[in-house]
């Protein structure tokens, strides 16, 4: 369908319900719009007027989402045509730019921010911080990797190829899907190459000098942990002799840029995932540094309080799990399990160690984390002292507009 040959949908809100659209927040639930004409097609460019009739903002209509229009263009003038989107992608590469300065981007590329001589993965877009909701774009070495979380954006997927290939000139484009979005938002894709050559399936990339190796078709996310890139350099720089405890290790990140860049001692490798373990397994045979790694699969909860109860003791404990929540309703479940995790760990560190915990859960607030940690120093006798509070790297900007797409939460903890 070519819905640039289509004319704009109006449609109107309910009384006392578009103030937080005249703020910019880009998601408009079905429960605030007055009326929708029936069979509206997904898609359909919408312009989003309040229940007196002044213009709000441009965006685009899926009758399959609780988000029934995401929002674009606070521009009454500013049609959602390719030139819009060719103008939103080419920003989001400009500001990459400034943190990647390279002959191209990121292949060869420095990070001024951190010292860092190389880094070929990066996120090029990122949804809502990038005025593209329901995009998410990242860059590992020569290939992209990207996901759509918007049918309406999917439906216009074949432009937005086109602008990626002409702007970021990658050699191929895959596409990664994410549970839980593709039932809430009606899509229906499939992971796989959607243009051009397809990656190494072991393909190399680099982080502050650490080799890591991806796998854009089956591995986590779009392929890596890219947003906790600089948190791993940031704890390396504190665990130099350290024995270290990596739970949720995934690939390997933390505990391998510990040895790697920080100089510890040893890292013990705990993940319920096989092949998670071979991939960490592969990485710290890359970086050279298996000698001084070990990996134990099973449950975290249960290898915690197995380390716990034959005396094991670490100078460093990183917890970095999965999301624990996607609902309201499992929140409470989810910080139950935050604060076991979190007390269990503590019960294995020695005093005077680091705990380094994690969250991407992103209805888990920093107050609500905060407090858990409260409660956590107070059930176990020990004193909790936060050292940093960090979030994604600043290629994972946040919208001030959106304060909901602030999920990752990383705090360096000393604890006595």
């Amino acid at each position: 369908m070519i819905f640039e040959d289509l004319p704009h949908v109006r449609l109107t809100l309910k009384p006392r319900h578009a103030l937080p659209f005249f703020k910019r927040h880009p998601w408009v639930f079905a429960g605030a719009i007055r009326q929708t004409p029936q069979d509206l097609p997904a898609g359909t460019e919408i312009e989003l007027r309040s229940h007196e009739g002044e213009f709000v903002a441009r965006g685009l209509f899926n009758p399959n989402s609780q988000i029934r229009v995401r929002l674009y263009s606070w521009e009454p003038d500013q049609p959602l045509d390719r030139n819009f989107w060719r103008s939103r992608i080419a920003s989001a590469l400009q500001l990459r730019e400034r943190f990647f300065v390279g002959e191209s981007l990121p292949r060869i590329a420095s990070h001024p921010a951190s010292g860092s001589k190389e880094v070929t993965a990066c996120r090029l877009i990122n949804s809502e911080a990038d005025g593209l909701s329901g995009l998410t774009v990242d860059r590992y070495d020569r290939w992209l990797s990207v996901q759509f979380t918007s049918l309406a954006l999917q439906l216009r997927q074949d432009d937005i190829v086109e602008l990626l290939r002409e702007l970021a000139d990658p050699s191929g484009i895959l596409l990664r899907t994410e549970k839980g979005v593709l039932e809430a938002e009606g899509l229906e894709l499939r992971d796989g190459l959607i243009w051009g050559e397809p990656p190494p399936r072991r393909l190399t990339v680099v982080e502050h000098d650490v080799r890591w190796e991806v796998d854009l078709s089956e591995g986590q996310k779009t392929g890596g942990y890219l947003d906790q890139r600089d948190n791993r350099h940031a704890v390396a720089q504190h665990v130099r002799g350290h024995r270290l405890l990596d739970v949720f290790c995934y690939a390997g990140g933390f505990g391998i840029a510990a040895l790697t860049l920080g100089g510890a001692s040893e890292v013990v490798a705990v993940d319920s995932s096989e092949s998670a373990l071979a991939l960490a397994q592969r990485n710290a045979e890359l970086n050279h540094v298996a000698d001084r790694w070990r990996s134990e699969r099973g449950d975290a909860f249960k290898v915690l309080e197995q380390l716990r109860d034959v005396g094991e003791l670490f100078d460093t404990v990183v917890l970095d799990p999965p999301k624990l929540t996607r609902s309201r309703t499992a929140l409470p479940q989810a910080m139950r399990a935050y604060h076991s995790l979190n007390r269990l760990s503590i019960s294995v560190l020695k005093p005077g160690g680091l705990l380094v915990t994690c969250s991407c859960s992103g209805l888990v607030t920093r107050d609500d984390f905060e407090q858990m940690l409260a409660d956590v120093a107070i059930q176990s006798g020990r004193t909790i002292r936060i050292l940093e509070v960090r979030g994604a790297a600043p290629d994972h900007p946040i919208s001030p507009f959106c304060p909901e797409n602030e999920y990752l939460k990383c705090y360096i903890c000393h604890v006595s």
